[in-house]
């Protein structure tokens, strides 16, 4: 299997950075300079070790003193020159992958959305943008430190007694070879394998929290979500197995650069066989300090290997976000000639999945009828409606509107033609004035207004503080199921398109708004082309032709009576839904 290619963190960073990529390469080399000069002290500290020992100018203690601290604080001060620099690249760079995300998902198809789910983009966009701006920020200036400060220890260890130094090396040599132990292609993996892991458990964490109400009122655990558990359990044991891996080369790692200290001792013991003397002591003393710098510079170099692991990884996901192709704009900029819609044996198959959602479907809707899919769940109707308002391509066959091909129509003008009210219509944190107006951003108030009243909505906008400028979700304001789905058929009435998809529109409301639903959709279809999915069978009688789908295919259609005669799949659905209806509690 063809491995999927690394991107190149550094290319693809300073692409982004513009003009503040010199910033990055600025802040790395003041960070280096910093580490070196952040040594020098230790030089003022052997000084003043050896005049302690050799019993020299003690006067001379207190000027080399303040020298180290005045050196220490200039290193310091570099440093934060370093993070200044790397900080404002790293705004710039998240701001650009920011911006350029968004911009490349307003171009996405809307079918995106139902694949990926809007959960895992939304997490692409924070969480993978944020792990470049602390790794830019944070880890590159650590890593220019880590790898000056080890160069400059080389040269302090090396001057005073490159003997002594070189036993001091020993075990730091050995605890970077575990460190490299547990980094490379197959740690890069598993990165990915923990990233996947994440955003599986984030997904269905959120399908659970929205069905806890039901949880709660049937007193099931959390083993009702079964996938959920699945996701727990799987993260858990691979968690338990990536511990288990890291655990031996993790504990020879620590233990090396922790055991520079016993090196030491066992140098100092050998080497004083010959005699202690002021010379052997000054370096056993200045060694004492200086090797503890060794330990924490290997852990910083092993931290930001693991943090360009993950900035990595980051990186490919919004590759793969970029790399998804827009539809195709036509350049015909054709004109649909009338609200007729035609699908011509089309086919359609999500991305990875191994049979089509819909196959060989061939509908025929004319200007102004209204026709209703209906069938088992998962037999296709909702693919069907979206391939209609395109909200990605067919696989096989064409639809046409007004006798245009979809894909002829720019995008702008096909959903001029279509409206689409959903099952879950969403409402944003905003005045119900600008959730309506959403639909024509040019409409008066009064045009609102009007839309809101023929969409039923005279009770809600009377109950609320401040009429239709009240926003939804501040202040305690919240809608009912049923509230919102009006609310989002007076959108669709403001829009008015000749073309309109009702994708289970009375799903979630309540008997009393179930009836002003229905006569806001009764205004709202008048005079139009309408396909309606629908599992209340009672709502689809009148409509001049009902297709049933199951499995992908049109298994049957015609009006109700029709189907009803055929004594066929439609015909056993009808009967189940007026038994179902029709069933009481028994006394």
């Amino acid at each position: 299997m063809k491995q999927k290619a690394k991107p190149n963190v550094m290319k693809t960073i300073n692409e982004y950075a513009g003009g503040h990529r010199h910033l990055i390469t600025l802040g790395r080399i003041l960070a280096a300079v910093s580490a070196f000069t952040g040594l020098v002290p230790f030089y003022d500290l052997w000084k003043i070790i050896r005049i302690a020992v050799k019993g020299e100018d003690l006067s001379q203690i207190s000027s080399i003193g303040w020298q180290a601290v005045g050196i220490t604080v200039l290193a310091l001060l570099i440093y934060i020159a370093a993070l200044m620099c790397t900080h404002i690249a790293a705004f710039r760079v998240q701001a650009n992958l920011r911006s350029g995300l968004m911009r490349r998902i307003l171009t996405l198809p809307l079918g995106v959305f139902d694949e990926d789910g809007t959960g895992k983009i939304r997490r692409i966009v924070n969480e993978s943008t944020a792990a470049t701006e602390t790794f830019i920020a944070h880890n590159l200036p650590d890593k220019a430190v880590a790898a000056a400060t080890p160069v400059g220890l080389l040269i302090l260890l090396a001057v005073f007694d490159w003997k002594m130094g070189l036993i001091c090396l020993i075990p730091a040599l050995i605890g970077f070879g575990f460190m490299m132990s547990m980094m490379g292609k197959n740690m890069q993996e598993k990165m990915a394998e923990y990233q996947n892991a994440l955003e599986s458990m984030s997904s269905e964490a959120t399908e659970y929290v929205r069905g806890v109400p039901v949880v709660k009122v049937f007193g099931q655990s959390v083993h009702s979500f079964r996938r959920f558990k699945e996701m727990i359990d799987g993260f858990g044991k691979w968690a338990t197995e990536y511990t288990l891996m890291l655990r031996k080369p993790m504990t020879a790692f620590m233990t090396c650069i922790n055991a520079v200290f016993a090196f030491l001792v066992f140098g100092a013991f050998i080497f004083a066989k010959g005699g202690i003397t002021s010379d052997l002591i000054l370096n056993v003393m200045y060694y004492i300090i200086v090797t503890p710098l060794l330990t924490v510079t290997l852990t910083k170099i092993a931290y930001s290997g693991e943090q360009e692991m993950v900035v990595v990884d980051a990186l490919s996901r919004i590759e793969t976000i970029m790399k998804i192709e827009p539809l195709t704009e036509s350049t015909e900029q054709a004109e649909p000639q009338d609200n007729s819609v035609t699908l011509e044996h089309v086919s359609y198959r999500y991305k990875d999945a191994q049979t089509d959602a819909v196959h060989d479907l061939n509908i025929q809707i004319g200007s102004g009828e209204h026709i209703a899919l209906v069938g088992p769940s998962g037999g296709g109707k909702t693919t069907t409606a979206e391939l209609i308002a395109r909200f990605f391509d067919v696989t096989k066959g064409s639809i046409r509107i007004g006798g245009v091909d979809i894909r002829k129509i720019p995008q702008s003008k096909l959903m001029e033609h279509i409206s689409f009210v959903f099952q879950d219509s969403r409402l944003l944190k905003t005045s119900i004035l600008e959730n309506v107006r959403l639909a024509r951003p040019d409409a008066t108030e009064s045009e609102v207004t009007a839309a809101l009243k023929a969409a039923q909505c005279d009770d809600i906008i009377e109950k609320l503080p401040q009429g239709i400028h009240t926003v939804i979700g501040g202040k305690g304001v919240y809608l009912s199921g049923g509230e919102q789905q009006r609310i989002a058929i007076a959108r669709a009435i403001l829009k008015n398109a000749p073309i309109l998809i009702l994708d289970e529109a009375t799903a979630f409301a309540d008997p009393d708004n179930e009836a002003k639903v229905q006569n806001a959709l009764a205004v709202l279809a008048k005079g139009k082309t309408v396909i309606m999915i629908a599992h209340r069978l009672s709502t689809v009688k009148n409509c001049d032709c009902i297709y049933v789908l199951a499995d992908g295919e049109i298994r049957e259609s015609g009006t109700h009576n029709e189907l009803m005669e055929k004594n066929g799949q439609y015909c056993r659905m009808y009967e189940e839904y007026s038994r179902s209806v029709n069933w009481k509690v028994g006394a």
